[in-house]
């Protein structure tokens, strides 16, 4: 008996470190099973990215824009092109902020299965290009918490959005922390405007933390800037 509780006895011990551990580590950074699964789907978003990047342009987007003045309606026709394409969880762009080191693909949709990939595009919002507030969520302590930081960005900050067509610069105007069920964050403001969205405070769903950016450049290449130039 006295061998048996030992054993117990150890087993409670390396359980219960291990459950500290898996706290802590949460605390400092994010919850690591997830985190671990999240890098795994990020990977194949990631591919998924690449692979939609290789199919542009197509004669047809040229041909689509070649008469078109401007570079911010050239960006909307191509846009409205890309648009239908989009399906649930599929890898559609690339978000980069400087501020808090964030470079990851952005998928369609902020249902729980995409937002496991990575950060999820509001499907009722425009998507770069189009008239309209962009919004995107991410979590911010489980699958990689690629909006983890989210309260470090700073007004005055840029944020990139790459789009297979183009790739659109964000300056941040502000931060607000909403309910959870305030759609007035994404309403039109009368220009092109992005709107990221987190849970807030950490380890709660209670409100949200949100990041409004004004939209102040248009590129017309894709990500990357090597496979085509503006026309």
């Amino acid at each position: 008996m006295p061998r048996l509780s030992r054993i117990l006895s150890t087993i409670l011990i390396t359980a219960g470190l291990v459950v500290l551990v898996d706290a802590g580590l949460t605390l400092l950074w994010q919850e690591p099973l997830s985190a671990a699964y999240g890098s795994f789907k990020q990977g194949q978003a990631e591919d998924e990215l690449n692979d939609l990047e290789s199919q542009y342009p197509t004669a047809a987007d040229l041909e689509a824009i070649e008469n078109v003045s401007g570079t911010a309606a050239k960006a909307k026709v191509l846009a409205e092109r890309f648009q239908p394409q989009m399906k649930q969880g599929d890898a559609i762009g690339r978000i980069q902020i400087n501020r808090i080191d964030l470079n990851t693909v952005v998928v369609q949709g902020t249902d729980t299965a995409s937002l496991q990939k990575g950060p999820g595009h509001y499907r009722a919002t425009p998507i770069p290009g189009q008239a309209g507030t962009v919004a995107i969520a991410g979590h911010r302590t489980t699958y990689l918490a690629p909006f983890r930081k989210i309260n470090e960005i700073q007004d005055g900050d840029e944020i990139r959005i790459e789009m297979p067509y183009a790739a659109f610069t964000y300056t941040v105007e502000k931060h607000e922390v909403v309910d959870p069920g305030d759609v007035g964050i994404i309403k039109p403001v009368g220009y092109g405007r992005l709107v990221l969205t987190a849970c807030h405070p950490l380890y709660s769903a209670a409100q949200r933390w949100a990041v409004f950016a004004k939209l102040e450049r248009i590129d017309l290449f894709a990500i990357g800037g090597d496979r085509w130039p503006a026309p």
